[in-house]
C-alpha cells in the first residue's frame, strides 16, 4: 500500500510526453514523498550509457513505478526492445499505466515475477539472443546470482552493458567484488547520490569482454 501511495500521486504530466512524465515524478519525490526510483541525478547518467550504448535490446529487473523504464525507452533507436520486470504487482500496475501516459508502450514489455525465474526462459519466450543493456535495479542480493544466470544463459554478448544502481546505498558489495575483480568484465564506478538525497550513491557500469 506504501509502494501505491509513492506512486500514483503525479500531477503536471501531459500525454505522450516521457519528458513530462518524469520530471512530475521528479518534482513529487522533491517536495512531498520520497521514492526508491533511479532518480533525476542517478537518471542522467543512466541517460548518458544509453545513449552511449544506443542499444537495440535492453532488460531492467525491477520496474517498480516505470520511472526508469519511461527513462530508457524514451532514448531508445527505432524497433528497439526493452524488457523490463516487475515482482511486485500493485506496482507492476502503476508502472503500465506510467508508461501508457508516457506514449511508450510499443517499445516496452513488462512482466511481473521472479528474475530467477524469468531469466532462463527469456531466449525462448521472447526471441531474444542477448541484450545490448541490462540495467539492474532489483533486490540487491539478486544483482550476483542474476548476472551469473545471465551468463549460463547465454543472453550476454562481447560488449554488453550491466549497469548496477544503487551499488554503494543500499550496496551491493559481492557484485561489485565480482565486476570489479572478474576479467569477464571491465568494470567503472559512477559517483552520485541515492536519490533526492545528499547520500553518496553510485552506478556500476560493467562492460561484458565474452
Amino acid at each position: 500500500e506504501a509502494d501505491r501511495k509513492e506512486c500514483t500521486q503525479v500531477t503536471h504530466v501531459h500525454e505522450w510526453d516521457p519528458g513530462s512524465v518524469i520530471q512530475a515524478i521528479d518534482h513529487y519525490c522533491r517536495n512531498k514523498e520520497w521514492a526508491m526510483n533511479v532518480g533525476d541525478e542517478k537518471g542522467c547518467i543512466l541517460d548518458s550509457v544509453v545513449s552511449e550504448v544506443n542499444p537495440a535490446t535492453v532488460l531492467e529487473l525491477g520496474t517498480y513505478c516505470g520511472y526508469s523504464t519511461v527513462r530508457i525507452a524514451r532514448l531508445l533507436p527505432p524497433h528497439a526492445k526493452l524488457i523490463t520486470l516487475e515482482f511486485n504487482p500493485a506496482v507492476a500496475a502503476i508502472a503500465r499505466q506510467v508508461i501508457a501516459w508516457a506514449g511508450l508502450e510499443d517499445k516496452v514489455q513488462l512482466v511481473e515475477g521472479a528474475s530467477g525465474d524469468f531469466i532462463p526462459r527469456i531466449k525462448e519466450q521472447f526471441g531474444v539472443k542477448t541484450f545490448d543493456l541490462v540495467f539492474l535495479d532489483h533486490w540487491k542480493e539478486y544483482y550476483l546470482p542474476d548476472t551469473k544466470l545471465m551468463e549460463e544463459c547465454g543472453l550476454l554478448r562481447k560488449g554488453s552493458v550491466l549497469l548496477a544502481d544503487n551499488v554503494v546505498c543500499p550496496g551491493a558489495p559481492d557484485y561489485l567484488e565480482y565486476v570489479r575483480s572478474s576479467p569477464r568484465y571491465e568494470s567503472r564506478y559512477f559517483k552520485s547520490h541515492l536519490e533526492y538525497t545528499k547520500v553518496e550513491d553510485g552506478l556500476e557500469k560493467s562492460v561484458f569482454l565474452g
